[in-house]
C-alpha cells in the first residue's frame, strides 16, 4: 500500500453505473420477506435475489393491470346488452 493516496480526480457515486432501463434506490424490506427471497435463491442452486423480487414485482403488476382489463370486459358484456338500441318498425 502506498503511504498516501490521490483523490483529486476521484468522483462520489455508485462504482458500478446501473445498467440502462434500471435505477438504483434504497428499498426497506421486512427480514423475513428478504430471507425468503435469498432462500428461494438459493434453492434454485444460485442467482440473484434483487432480480427474483423485480420478477415477482412485474408479475404482480402485470397481473393486476390483466385483472382489471379481464373485469371490465366481463362488466361491458354484462351491461351493454341492456343499451342496445332496438330499430324502429316501419
Amino acid at each position: 500500500m502506498k503511504k498516501q493516496y490521490d483523490f483529486r480526480h476521484g468522483r462520489r457515486g455508485a462504482v458500478v453505473r446501473a445498467p440502462s432501463g434500471k435505477t438504483r434506490i434504497t428499498i426497506r424490506i421486512d427480514d423475513d420477506i428478504l430471507q425468503w427471497f435469498r432462500e428461494q435463491v438459493h434453492k434454485a442452486g444460485g442467482g440473484n435475489y434483487q432480480t427474483l423480487i423485480n420478477d415477482a414485482l412485474r408479475s404482480f403488476a402485470e397481473s393486476v393491470e390483466h385483472n382489471l382489463e379481464d373485469t371490465l370486459r366481463r362488466v361491458l358484456r354484462e351491461e351493454l346488452p341492456r343499451y342496445r338500441v332496438q330499430p324502429k318498425a316501419r
